[in-house]
Parts: C-alpha cells; sequence; structure tokens
C-alpha cells in the first residue's frame, strides 16, 4: 500500500506543471491527457463488477481523503478494454480479461460462503482476510475452476491494481516522480544528486527549503 507518508516528502510538487516545459513533447502530454480524461463509468466490466474492484482497491492501496482519489478501478478497466496485456502469461493463468471476470465471480462466491454477503458489501476486516486468504492461496471455493487463487492475486488483482495506482499523475507526485522522461530525460544520475527540473525530496526536516525547489520545478 502506499507510505502514509509519502506525501509530505515532495511539498510544493505537482509533476503537472511540467506539461508545457521542456521536460515532456507532445506525444508525452497526449499520453498523460488521455489518462487523466479517462471515463469513470466501466467499459468492460459489469456494474457489479467494477463496485467489486473499487471495494479491492480501497483495500489494496487506501487513500487520503484530502486530495483527489487515483480512478484505480476505471484504469484497470481501461486496461481490459482496450486488452492490454503484457505480452505473456502464466500457463496456469487464463487470458487477463477471463482471469479478472473468474476471480471476481470466485471473490463474491468466498465472500458469500464466509459471510452470506458480496465483497463488496463486507466490513473492511472481512474483505482485507479474504484478499489474505487469496494472496497465501488458501481460498478453495469451486468457483475458482481450476484457477490458482494466489496467482491471481499475485499476477492480476494485486499487480494491476498498483500498476493503475501508480500509472497516475496524483502517485507521482506522492514519490516525486517527473513522468516520461521525454524528450529532456535525466542529466545528474550519480547517487543522491537532481536534476533542477526533478522533484526535491525533504532534507533534514526541512520541508520549507524543498517546497521552495518545488516550485520552479518543470
Amino acid at each position: 500500500m502506499p507510505d502514509p507518508g509519502s506525501r509530505d516528502r515532495y511539498p510544493g510538487y505537482d509533476v503537472l506543471a511540467k506539461r508545457n516545459t521542456p521536460s515532456w513533447n507532445a506525444r508525452t502530454r497526449e499520453v498523460i491527457d488521455q489518462r487523466l480524461a479517462l471515463p469513470r463509468e466501466p467499459r468492460f466490466f459489469t456494474e457489479a463488477e467494477y463496485a467489486t474492484v473499487i471495494a479491492v482497491a480501497d483495500r489494496i492501496v487506501p487513500q487520503p481523503g484530502d486530495r483527489p482519489p487515483i480512478p484505480v478501478a476505471a484504469l484497470v478497466d481501461h486496461r481490459l478494454f482496450i486488452d492490454q496485456g503484457d505480452g505473456y502469461r502464466h500457463a496456469g493463468m487464463p487470458r487477463a480479461r477471463d482471469a479478472w471476470r473468474q476471480g471476481l465471480r470466485a471473490l463474491d462466491a468466498e465472500a458469500q460462503q464466509a459471510h452470506g454477503r458480496d465483497f463488496r458489501c463486507l466490513h473492511a476486516a472481512e474483505q482485507d482476510a479474504l484478499l489474505r486468504h487469496m494472496q497465501d492461496g488458501t481460498l478453495q471455493h469451486l468457483a475458482w475452476g481450476g484457477m490458482p487463487p494466489q496467482l491471481f492475486f499475485r499476477q492480476h488483482l494485486g499487480h494491476d491494481i498498483a500498476l493503475a495506482y501508480y500509472a497516475h499523475p496524483i502517485a507521482w507526485n506522492e514519490i516525486g516522480w517527473g513522468g516520461p522522461a521525454s524528450p529532456r530525460g535525466y542529466v545528474r544520475t550519480g547517487y543522491d544528486r537532481r536534476d533542477p527540473w526533478e522533484a526535491a525530496e525533504v532534507k533534514d526536516g526541512d520541508a520549507a527549503a524543498a517546497r521552495r525547489k518545488n516550485v520552479h520545478v518543470g
């Protein structure tokens, strides 16, 4: 899950301030604009599946309430809608689209068997317990249909949700990343060195110094 303290490491930093600077070219701007404009309604998932993905994402990458949320479920939905894969898959796993549908059905079946409610309707502690059991491979409902729960968690549920979270500029602000290094790239690549267009991290507790640098990052 994201480090709650990471949002304070790069005070005043906004990666989108790079949009009209030499840091990003037209293609970079186009890709990021498309990502920011993704529809919030599902195009691949059903409404019920989408609600389950939202509930799962809330447990895997909980988000603070003092900033706009990253639309994790929408990013996962988009990846599946355009059928964007990794170019490989484990021999014991179906294709990503099929794995997600089967995995979400199985997760609800496990929730119904254990608690009499779908996953999205469970209390947070109950959801966490089911996700831990999926992660360690101890779920055994027939709805899995031979697909290993542990592999589904590792290769799709946990993987795709974390990937979606850190694909968004809001998360880049938290980790001080500058987005795609095109066309400017990076020059000062030595340990603990930064280019003027990179985010400045708080050092020795001096947040004001980092903020002064970050307002000029572009």
